[in-house]
This record gives structure tokens, C-alpha cells and sequence, in this order.
């Protein structure tokens, strides 16, 4: 069996964030043909309890844990020109060494480095078998997230796009291919990065059909009557936290004239301050961290995702149309989700236009609007079918031919 060196930014378990729940699905898969050893970062305590269950599927596990203030304390402290400050953000030297040791002791055919903030571990390496899954384009999250900042942080986030763009293309000219999670995140990294055509390709996201699905009966979570509303997501990722600050102030008002208004439960872990605040508007309710949300989205009238900046793939648009619910998308949240928009799922842009698809899902205008979703996930979002990608990437990566296309 094949050895492959896995190198990640944070601990792949539990599955509550999507790069998590990527990298977990990869590594699973990966096992099948590879002896993974697996180094990361853990950026949560409570995190490290999960090293346990990785060690079943990777020959080897070590994890080092990172504190959140003081990473971002030294980046700040190393900053130089033209260096982004996630590189040292995500510099830890007990991992570095792991990783120099582990390079002379099992001499790995691939090197898998999971996000470009990894690529400083392994990107000196002289030798063939090095790949990327930059799974986005980090960078133009940063450019994102400046144009709605203000002074100084707009100039700090103009900065960490550009100095990262400048390194993603670098990391990418490095390795023997690099992977996105979507096609039209692919196509967008070679049209800012026009050099690395031919080494860049994409494997998508998929979503765990047995898990999430209409067949599983769940008992209601809700406390009071609906229809519901549900949002799932990591709430300490400022993109969620903007969406749904954004539906409860601008979206949920135009919903509650109807005769039955809806309730918008906010469901995930790590709500910060401006979202917590939104548990005081009538009719919203922030859960935190929960054991499961599928017993949420079961019994979602309808499942929203109004992101207003998104990138890639998002599994909680992927993971209602699995659970069968009705789904309503922002334009962001629908870019590189293979449905068709009007009848797999519907989109809309601004305010208005989303209280009136919701209100026409609750007034039952869509019936099999969650049964198309559904059969659209069962046709092509499988991990088996879209790691089927990776599988062929890494053969010609393997056999020293090119591996993108």
C-alpha cells in the first residue's frame, strides 16, 4: 500500500465546519489505498479528544494544538512586506519538525497539503507526488471582506488578499496539481492566476446520503409552534454571521405580516455578540452549539442560506436538499451547486425577492420542491462519485503525467 502525508490547517472531527467535513470525507476515502499520516493543527480545545477516532482511519495522528489570540498576536509580530499573515497565523514549529521527520521516515508517494496556508510546510520540497487543495480561493475572501470594511481593517484585508494571491500562485506553480471545490472556482483561480493552467482541476464536495436523509426520524426541536426557518453553519465564520444579521434585519420583517409569521432558528456553534443580539427581534432564536442539526432541518419548513459572500461550495445548501427540505439560496450560496435553481432549490437576490420565495414555499406554491432536491444530491453528490475525481488525479500525479483537466 501507498503512503501519503497529510497535512491540514485544523483537525478534520468533528464535522462542524465544511473544511472539516471535506477533509474528514478525504481522508476516509484516501484510506482505502493510501497508509495516511496525518498532521494538523487544532485550533479548539475540545477538538483534541477527536485525535482518537482519526487514528482509526490513519496509520498516524498527530495533532498541535494553536491559541486563536496568540497566533494572530504572532503573525501581526512577523509581519513583513509582501508576506500574507496567514502563513504565520497557521505557523507552528512542533509540526514542522513532525513533518521534516515524517518526510525522511516513510518517504510518502504524495504529500497532500490542505489549504494553501499549509503549502510553507511542504512547498520547498524538491520531489515529485505534492498536492494542493486550496478548496477556495482564500484570497478573494479577503478582497470580499474589504469592500464592505472600513478604515484601518479595509486596508488590512486589501493587503492579505493581495500578498495572498500572490502566494496561492505560487504554492500552485509548486505542486504537481492543485485542487478547488468547484469548476467555477477552478476557472476563477486561473483566470487570476492564467500561469497555472493545466495544473489546476477540481474536486467537488459531496454530502453523506445514509446521514443526511428524509428517511430518519427525528423528533421536533422546536419549543413553539411554526412553520421554521433554519440556518445551519459555524457562526464564528463572519460570512454566516453577516447572513443571517442580514436576514433577521432585512428579510424576516417583510415574513412576519403573514398571517402564521415564521420563527428563524440560527443553528450552530460559537455565536459571537452581534448574533446572540438577534435572539432579542421577535420570532428569532439562537441555538449554539448543538448535538445535531439534523433534527433542525428535518423539520425545517424551509432551509435558507442567504450568504452574502460565499465561496465554493456550501455543504448546508447540499446538506437540506439531502434531508429532502426546501431550500432558499442567495445568489452566493447557489454558485458551483450543480441543481437547477427554479426547481431543485430556488434563488433569490435581495430582501424582497427572498420573503416572496419563502413565502411562496409556505404557501405551497413548490410541493416537490424538497423531493427534486433531494434526487439532485442522489444524482451526483455522493462522495464516492465526486472523489472519483481525486482518485484519477492522483494515479496520473503517480505516474509523473499531468493530472489536471
Amino acid at each position: 500500500m501507498r503512503t501519503l502525508l497529510f497535512i491540514s490547517h485544523r483537525i478534520p472531527y468533528p464535522l462542524n465546519k465544511g473544511e472539516k467535513i471535506r477533509a474528514y470525507n478525504l481522508l476516509r476515502h484516501l484510506a482505502k489505498s493510501y497508509r495516511i499520516h496525518l498532521g494538523c493543527l487544532i485550533d479548539d480545545p475540545a477538538d483534541a479528544a477527536h485525535v482518537a477516532h482519526l487514528r482509526e482511519i490513519c496509520a498516524e495522528v498527530e495533532g498541535f494544538p494553536i491559541d486563536k489570540r496568540r497566533q494572530k498576536l504572532i503573525a501581526l509580530a512577523r509581519m513583513r512586506p509582501g508576506r500574507p499573515l496567514m502563513l504565520d497565523y497557521y505557523r507552528h514549529p512542533g509540526l514542522h519538525r513532525w513533518v521534516a521527520a515524517t518526510l525522511v521516515r516513510t518517504r510518502p508517494d504524495i504529500v497532500y497539503i490542505y489549504s494553501a496556508a499549509m503549502a510553507p510546510y511542504a512547498l520547498h520540497l524538491d520531489r515529485p507526488g505534492k498536492v494542493l487543495d486550496m478548496q477556495d480561493i482564500d484570497s478573494e475572501k479577503w478582497a470580499l471582506y474589504a469592500q464592505d470594511a472600513s478604515w484601518p481593517m479595509r486596508a488590512v484585508w486589501a493587503r492579505e488578499a493581495r500578498t495572498l494571491l500572490a502566494y496561492e500562485r505560487r504554492a500552485a506553480m509548486g505542486c504537481d496539481v492543485t485542487f478547488l471545490v468547484s469548476e467555477p472556482e477552478a476557472r476563477r483561480f486561473v483566470e487570476l492566476a492564467p500561469e497555472t493552467a493545466g495544473r489546476v482541476t477540481f474536486v467537488e464536495n459531496g454530502v453523506d446520503l445514509d446521514g443526511f436523509s428524509p428517511r430518519h426520524a427525528f423528533d421536533s426541536p422546536f419549543a413553539v409552534p411554526g412553520p421554521h426557518l433554519v440556518f445551519t453553519g459555524n457562526m464564528d465564520y463572519w460570512p454566516n454571521a453577516d447572513a443571517v444579521a442580514w436576514f433577521a434585519d432585512a428579510v424576516l420583517p417583510l415574513l412576519r405580516t403573514r398571517p402564521a409569521p415564521p420563527e428563524f432558528h440560527i443553528v450552530g456553534a460559537n455565536p459571537g455578540p452581534d448574533v446572540r443580539r438577534l435572539a432579542g427581534l421577535p420570532g428569532v432564536h439562537v441555538t449554539g452549539r448543538v448535538p445535531d442539526v439534523r433534527p433542525y432541518l428535518a423539520h425545517a419548513d424551509v432551509s435558507v442560506s442567504p450568504l452574502r459572500l460565499a465561496r465554493g461550495i456550501q455543504n448546508k445548501v447540499l446538506e437540506a436538499m439531502a434531508m429532502g427540505r426546501p431550500v432558499v439560496a442567495s445568489p452566493a450560496a447557489y454558485e458551483g451547486v450543480r441543481a437547477e435553481a427554479g426547481r431543485e432549490l430556488l434563488v433569490a437576490d435581495g430582501a424582497g425577492p427572498m420573503a416572496a420565495a419563502i413565502g411562496a414555499v409556505l404557501d405551497g406554491a413548490h410541493p416537490g420542491l424538497g423531493a427534486a432536491g433531494r434526487a439532485a444530491m442522489e444524482r451526483g453528490y455522493a462522495w464516492s462519485a465526486t472523489l472519483a475525481r481525486l482518485d484519477a488525479a492522483l494515479g496520473h500525479v503517480l505516474a509523473g503525467e499531468p493530472a489536471a483537466g
